[in-house]
């Protein structure tokens, strides 16, 4: 019988419609002879849709792939969030030959990769693919991130945070903050946020207080980093305990003029940017971006897979760690399932890996249950 595998897209965040094509692409992947696919997705109001009507959220191609597991499946095999009888919990039947045995989560962003949604399939007990609440929350916040990678003896780039509240009571306080402790050019950044969303280069003092109030818009917590000039290189991780790295990819900007690649830049697929795999750096620089990656991915507990972001200053050399993705996007256009590729493990294979290290870790968890009783 073949493992029936709950794809879970949309959700409430920016990045809806690039969940969307994450799960277009996992769907078009998985090995159609193993396992069977339930679309099952989340509006942006938040509500948990039927299968049925899921599947219709995706390009019909792709709808058609999944059209007759979901026809198996009855109506009550899956109880979903803002369904009255089940007063708004969600029930996942584990093992069951109607139920779920491995859920794919591929929302990106708030509700989706920031611990909230894990919690729940952790009280649900049925294996997920991804990391767990602590290391999910961790990566997802950069403040709390780049914390973990400072105590892990990771290098990283000069940075200040505050609350929003702060920012409210004495804008020119924190203006004069941020200029002594980072200084200009910096980048501000909603704290909980990816995908580039909310995002804005500052140079001047004006520039810094409207990427700022552009930066509160989307979250409580603002954090300012100093700009450099340098390169994006990237890394994707794949494990539990003993994680490996791929080849690093990087994107090549044709334009310039761009301050950074920014949402708009990476999916919409104007033309502008290619990635490349392997980065064009020496193979012991790629060496030592791995390495790191691989420490950043431990020092917030990662499990299953995460996309790690470096800087590589231009102007001395030095390599900085920036975040960690641990629920990189994984459309056509991401650099996660190309990394793979071009360090010779095709995406239907590391899809086939990351449902493996999920049953790994729900073991691992149902051992240390067991354990304490």
């Amino acid at each position: 019988m073949k493992s029936r595998i709950a794809v879970v897209f949309g959700g409430r965040s920016g990045e809806h419609d690039v969940s969307i094509r994450s799960a277009k692409a996992v769907i078009e992947n998985i090995d159609r002879s193993k396992y069977s696919v339930i679309p099952i997705a989340i509006d942006r109001a938040g509500h948990w849709l039927d299968p049925r009507v899921s599947a219709g959220l995706l390009p019909s191609e792709t709808s058609q792939l999944v059209a007759s597991d979901v026809a198996e499946m009855s109506e009550d095999a899956i109880a979903l969030i803002g369904d009255p009888k089940y007063h708004g919990m969600v029930e996942l039947k584990d093992h069951s030959p109607l139920g779920i045995d491995v859920v794919f989560p591929v929302l990106h962003g708030t509700y989706g990769e920031d611990g909230t949604l894990q919690g729940l399939f952790e009280m649900a007990d049925v294996p997920y693919i991804g990391c767990g609440v602590l290391a999910s929350s961790c990566g997802m916040d950069k403040v709390v991130m780049k914390s973990l990678f400072k105590e892990a003896g990771l290098p990283i780039c000069r940075y200040d945070w505050f609350l929003r509240r702060q920012w409210e009571s004495d804008e020119d306080a924190i203006l004069d903050r941020i200029e002594k402790s980072v200084g200009f050019p910096c980048f501000v950044k909603p704290a909980n946020l990816g995908s580039s969303v909310g995002i804005s280069r500052a140079e001047t003092r004006q520039e810094l207080r409207q990427g700022i109030a552009v930066a509160a818009e989307y979250d409580r917590r603002i954090i300012v980093e100093e700009g450099l000039k340098m390169r994006e290189i990237e890394c994707a991780i794949l494990g539990n305990d003993e994680p490996i790295a791929s080849q690093p990819g990087e994107y090549l900007i044709r334009d310039n003029n761009k301050a950074f690649l920014d949402y708009t830049e990476k999916y919409s697929g104007t033309g502008n940017n290619e990635f490349v795999v392997p980065a064009p750096v020496s193979a012991e620089l790629a060496a030592k971006i791995q390495d790191l990656a691989i420490r950043a991915f431990k020092s917030i507990d990662g499990a299953g897979l995460a996309r790690v972001d470096f800087f590589l200053r231009t102007d001395n050399g030095a390599l900085l760690v920036n975040e960690i993705n641990t629920l990189p996007g994984l459309t056509d256009a991401s650099g996660y399932p190309k990394m793979w590729a071009g360090s010779g493990k095709p995406f239907v294979d590391v899809i086939d890996e990351l449902i493996a290290l999920a049953w790994e870790r729900h073991a691992d968890r149902k051992f240390n249950k067991t354990s304490m009783v």
